[in-house]
């Protein structure tokens, strides 16, 4: 198994934890404001083995608190159950991102007690798919995602990149409905600055929403789930 990249250090990627990240390469989507836009078109920024990243786990004991997986989609990865069995016999507790396209994978990590906390991001309302995936089963398979995360993981939270113009008061509304009662959901800014999967997304037009647009949504949005918050 090959991942794409190390970061050593973070204090944001796992919440409540200083963790490392391991980047997997490869993605379903075509979210044209990816900011991992050569992961997601399973290009290599870096290459480590899997036996390289497990010796640096073993030197970081005492140091690290846990590990976040993240990519693309760390769910494509035909190693993933291994790479996380691997990381939780060295006793670290391990995130996982994913867009939530492979409930199976889901079910089968959680099912094995292979995961701690689960970060997905949901795009748009279910039904609005269509700029960021061309599955014609993808609402079925978001909603089985989204029912295993909320009824079987340890800790979760739910996360929207907000980015003009496919989130507004009514998207984010739909998507809280949609997981109305869930532990945590995270309304993200989209960073301008960000090199996107579509090189040209952030020069068409601004997609930024102001700090008054967010917490207009966040205020939207906080009555349907257990915490709202800005990150």
């Amino acid at each position: 198994m090959i991942l794409a990249g190390l970061q050593k250090n973070s204090f944001i990627d796992f919440p409540g934890k200083i963790s490392c990240v391991l980047f997997t390469t490869g993605c379903n989507f075509i979210c044209p404001y990816c900011h991992n836009a050569d992961l997601a078109r399973g290009e290599y920024p870096a290459q480590f083995k899997l036996t390289e990243i497990i010796a640096f786990l073993k030197s970081r004991r005492g140091l690290l608190e846990g590990v976040a997986i993240t990519g693309g989609e760390p769910t494509l990865e035909k190693g993933i159950v291994d790479l996380c069995r691997a990381v939780k016999a060295l006793g670290y507790p391990v995130k996982l991102d994913t867009n939530g396209s492979r409930p199976g994978v889901l079910r089968q990590l959680i099912t094995q007690q292979l995961v701690d906390y689960i970060a997905m991001d949901i795009k748009a309302p279910l039904i609005d798919y269509a700029p960021f995936s061309r599955d014609p089963n993808i609402h079925e398979r978001l909603t089985a995602s989204i029912r295993t995360i909320m009824e079987s993981a340890p800790a979760y939270e739910f996360r929207t990149t907000c980015a003009a113009p496919f989130v507004n008061e009514t998207t984010v509304e739909s998507i809280a409905k949609t997981i109305e009662g869930a532990d945590c959901y995270v309304l993200q800014p989209f960073n301008r600055r960000a090199v996107c999967l579509d090189p040209e997304f952030n020069q068409r037009q601004d997609p930024t929403l102001s700090a008054d647009k967010m917490q207009r949504l966040k205020a939207l949005a906080k009555p349907f789930v257990r915490r709202c918050m800005i990150r």
